[in-house]
């Protein structure tokens, strides 16, 4: 549904995204990632046709972006961070001005009344833009974007200014979306994007760090894979049993108040030990709790992949200045020779 291949774009000797390519297929929900100024935000304005690339090729749904704008951007729903509203118009004078400059085919007033009621505006569709809370001028920003059906939703904080329930209400739609349609979402709100994406693209410099599974990228990231289990049990007895598994290297323990144990185990690795957990707690006359891998939270891997780039790159010009003045230094030791 969405193809990027090398795509790049400068801004006279500033590269703000260097050879940048991924697929999107239809039902998708992708969310997309960066830092600020890591070039997320232009390439996303890339994909919608408002600012040209400097190179390689944009498709969407096989048409390309520049060879045949009208065509791939009919396909395209944009919700900007500040959505583009005109104040002084009524909700429903909004929504009907956004499907003639669609030239939508559907029959206008039931496609309008049924995106309206989609987003929850049925209530405000007389009432002026202006005179709306930040977060019913969300939702407008957010129906103009689903305005002509289009396969492709690209979405800019759409949670911005909504209440929780708000929140969990265009989760849920995005979710609903998604199984139709081809979605990018980009938010700094981690936790969001953990909630509705399986997948994450995640920008840095310019450049794409990570293209994966939220369970790929947690297993690939974790150098120091754990187990944490809770349970009812004799405690230090069952410590000692644990430690004793083949393939265990450390394990410690903690109790809650109300008696509940939890083990910290630490596999040597690539050892799948929890066959074998779970049945010396049982044999001791242990009751399980619950028992689960400790994954990385988008937010650890957001911050180790975003980090570590950062650190490589600040390695890097440190080499550099110490070469340029290593060359130097000796520069200054010729011309005292001579």
């Amino acid at each position: 549904m969405i193809e990027v291949n090398g795509l790049s774009k400068s801004y006279g000797t500033h590269r703000a995204v260097n050879d940048v390519s991924f697929n999107i297929s239809k039902g998708e929900v992708v969310g997309f990632l960066g830092p600020n100024g890591a070039g997320k935000s232009t390439i996303m304005n890339i994909l919608t046709g408002y600012i040209s690339l400097s190179e390689g090729e944009v498709k969407i749904d096989g048409f390309d972006i520049l060879e045949n704008p009208e065509n791939a951007k009919r396909r395209i729903g944009y919700l900007p961070e500040i959505p583009p509203l005109y104040v002084d118009m009524t909700v429903r004078e909004y929504l009907y001005f956004i499907y003639d400059l669609k030239k939508v085919k559907f029959p206008k007033a039931p496609h309008i009344a049924e995106i309206m009621q989609l987003v929850g505006l049925e209530d405000v569709a007389g009432r002026l833009i202006k005179n709306l809370s930040k977060g019913y001028r969300q939702r407008v920003g957010f129906a103009q974007a689903l305005v002509g059906n289009p396969d492709v939703l690209i979405l800019d904080e759409p949670t911005v200014g909504l209440d929780p329930k708000q929140i969990i209400e265009i989760r849920n739609l995005i979710s609903k979306l998604g199984t139709n349609h081809t979605i990018i979402l980009s938010s700094h709100i981690l936790s969001e994007i953990q909630a509705v994406c399986e997948r994450v693209i995640i920008i840095n410099k310019g450049n794409i760090v990570a293209d994966d599974t939220l369970e790929n990228l947690s297993r690939e990231l974790s150098k120091d894979s754990k187990l944490v289990l809770s349970a009812i049990c004799d405690g230090e007895k069952t410590l000692e049993a644990i430690k004793a598994v083949e393939g265990v290297e450390q394990a410690d323990m903690s109790i809650e108040e109300d008696t509940t144990v939890n083990f910290v185990i630490k596999p040597i690795e690539d050892a799948d030990i929890r066959a074998n957990i779970s049945k010396t707690v049982t044999n001791l006359g242990g009751t399980i709790l619950s028992f689960k891998v400790e994954a990385m939270t988008l937010e650890q891997i957001f911050l180790s992949l975003t980090e570590e780039v950062i650190e490589e790159e600040y390695e890097e010009e440190i080499i550099e200045e110490n070469e340029e003045i290593i060359e130097e230094e000796e520069a200054q030791e010729d011309d005292s020779d001579i």
